[in-house]
């Protein structure tokens, strides 16, 4: 598993930054026993082989955006070949719509001339289909089941699934880091276009409407998919029958288990993940890291030297109630609700000045169900770093968006700490970001951001004129920003209720645990377990993020006996059938694990949000 910013073999990382490489595994995977996992098309092909004199005529095979069906069907096609199976391919491209009309459809949803945001799409991939060309190809499909056995049909495609009769269903999986790596590289990736779209639209086309829509379909078929393919490796693809991927997901949701983190360059980046992580030095740096921001996030499944990977949206789309417990399954329905990522600035810049939106807004404009509440947990900083938070006491908001507006018509650059409060950031320290609060990591930090998941909802109001990494101005949100600004939020205000003060929940001999952040403003509370030795924990029905923030390697034991390692900086999920947790220290150092997870109460008697924040 290898991406085009993570090589985790590289060496000569300290090329590109001066800090030295630490134990964080880039590519983590989960154990599996149950079934074989398969690989190539030799093996795919054997497969349907042994399934035609079961009556196997029509066999279907859907896909995610990014698949390379072209690549998958020439070497499938060439494999059955090989073992005498002569098939008819029916092409699930015929049944698109005109693309005038897919646009048309999506229009309302694309946010007009809005670069970033648009507004989440609420049905299933019809959207981008032809009603009677998929009428006429479900016929056709309805016509080659009826035929002898021996006769085989495969019908192939994005939204093949629709057509129903199946005798076989397959799927075939695609990461979206991959998918936007490809969509950088001008490779047509939206689905009914035959050209490349600029990226920024094929991004927020995907993000708003593409895999909303997929995933709704995704969440219809995994009870009857017969053989799952990850298909990023489309040269030799790996798979595992259905039943052995739907037992996997079971015991992912009651087993502790990290997800495979990625990382991208940005203009602000820094170093120090460059560096720790081993990630590509030919970069300039390292910005983001989607360390647990599980929407994008994939999932690894190891058996002896094999691999496969699938998106974590699956495991929500089967097991949502084991991950997160009655209570926020019932508020989250198939979300995973916690976000964990680092923002580096260490020998980079300020972030841009953000706020994000107060809930009720967020909802209304981009049809999100919960909003983009943050916190920042420093891991590392230099002495002179800082964090914004907050307006200063002498703030004028209209002085404040006037010197907004001039430094973009003019290119004059504006001193932030007149309008900005900005406290010293020092390791350990946690800065509470609710909703509506004007913020930005200074220059020398390293954040592990504990967020809400919700993560492309940043309204900036100053970047300090920089450009992207295609070299353009990156957006600027000022109105949207000034609309959801909380203008009280100042200097007295923010040192009362923003900075957290650790409160001893429990202790025990070397062990001891302490409450960092149980406010209204979210739906979420952090702790951090500090232990020499060992601490133990249970789930209680609640499903846990964590990371640990200090420390060498922890051994985690869960009740079904399964052992899990978590090195420094590394973040893991927890889910809530989990139960007992045993965190054993196998370093030389005391470790600090943060531990984060929804209230008790949530979707039952406590609102998401303060009721006063709508």
């Amino acid at each position: 598993m290898k991406s085009k910013y993570t090589d985790p073999k590289n060496n000569k990382n300290q090329q590109a930054s001066p800090y030295g490489r630490g134990s964080y595994e880039c590519f983590p995977a989960f154990p599996i026993e149950q079934g074989t996992m398969l690989r190539g098309y030799e093996a795919l092909a054997e497969r349907i082989k042994s399934a035609i004199p079961e009556g196997l005529r029509t066999l279907m095979i859907d896909g995610y955006q990014g698949v390379d069906w072209q690549t998958f069907r020439r070497h499938l096609d060439g494999q059955l070949q090989e073992l005498g199976i002569t098939a008819e391919w029916q092409d699930l491209r015929s049944c698109w719509a005109d693309p005038a009309v897919i646009r048309q459809r999506m229009e309302p949803f694309m946010g007009g001339e809005d670069r970033v945001f648009g507004s989440h799409y609420p049905f299933a991939a019809e959207i981008f289909f032809d009603a009677k060309k998929m009428a006429d190809l479900r016929i056709h499909a309805a016509i080659a089941r009826g035929r002898a056995a021996g006769h085989l049909t495969i019908f192939y495609g994005c939204g093949a699934g629709l057509l129903e009769l199946w005798d076989e269903l397959w799927y075939v999986d695609f990461p979206k880091d991959r998918a936007q790596c490809e969509a950088r590289s001008n490779r047509p990736l939206s689905i009914g276009e035959s050209e490349p779209l600029p990226f920024e639209t094929y991004y927020k086309r995907s993000y708003f409407i593409e895999w909303p829509a997929l995933n709704r379909l995704r969440r219809i078929l995994l009870p009857y998919i017969d053989c799952f393919i990850d298909g990023q490796f489309v040269e030799q693809p790996a798979a595992l029958a259905g039943e052995h991927f739907r037992q996997a997901l079971h015991q992912l949701s009651e087993t502790p288990f990290r997800v495979r983190p990625w990382f991208f360059p940005g203009p602000w980046g820094g170093k120090f993940m460059q560096g720790h992580m081993g990630l590509d030095p030919q970069q300039p740096n390292f910005a983001w890291s989607f360390e647990l921001i599980v929407p994008e996030n994939g999932i690894i499944l190891q058996q002896e030297n094999r691999q496969l990977e699938f998106s974590f949206d699956w495991l929500m789309a089967q097991e949502s109630e084991r991950m997160l417990g009655r209570e926020a399954a019932r508020q989250f329905k198939y979300e995973w609700p916690i976000r964990l990522d680092y923002l580096d600035t260490i020998d980079g810049g300020n972030l841009s000045t953000q706020v994000h939106p107060r809930p009720d807004y967020i909802r209304r404009q981009f049809g999100e169900t919960y909003t983009q509440d943050e916190t920042y947990y420093i891991v590392q900083a230099k002495p002179d770093a800082r964090v914004y938070l907050g307006l200063t006491k002498t703030c004028d908001p209209a002085a404040f968006r006037k010197a907004l507006e001039e430094a973009i018509n003019t290119g004059k650059e504006i001193d932030m700490d007149t309008y900005v409060h900005c406290e010293p950031s020092k390791v350990h320290d946690l800065f509470l970001i609710p909703n509506g609060t004007v913020h930005c990591s200074g220059a020398g930090n390293l954040v592990l951001e504990i967020s809400a998941t919700p993560y492309i909802f940043t309204f900036k109001i100053y970047d300090y004129l920089r450009r992207d990494l295609e070299g353009k101005l990156r957006p600027i949100n000022i109105e949207r920003g000034f609309d959801n600004i909380r203008f009280e939020r100042r200097k007295d205000w923010v040192r009362q209720n923003l900075l957290a003060k650790p409160q001893l929940l429990r202790k025990g001999k070397g062990w001891r645990e302490a409450l960092l952040y149980d406010q209204p403003f979210t739906f979420y509370t952090i702790r951090r377990a500090e232990f020499a030795t060992e601490f133990r924990t249970d789930t209680a029905g609640r499903a846990l993020a964590i990371n640990l923030v200090e420390g060498e390697r922890i051994n985690i034991i869960a009740a079904n006996g399964r052992r899990t390692t978590l090195r420094y900086l590394e973040s893991m999920v927890i889910p809530a059938a989990t139960g007992r947790i045993q965190m054993i220290n196998e370093g030389q150092t005391e470790c600090k694990v943060v531990l984060v997870s929804v209230k008790p109460g949530i979707g039952v008697n406590l609102p998401l949000n303060d009721p006063q924040d709508g």
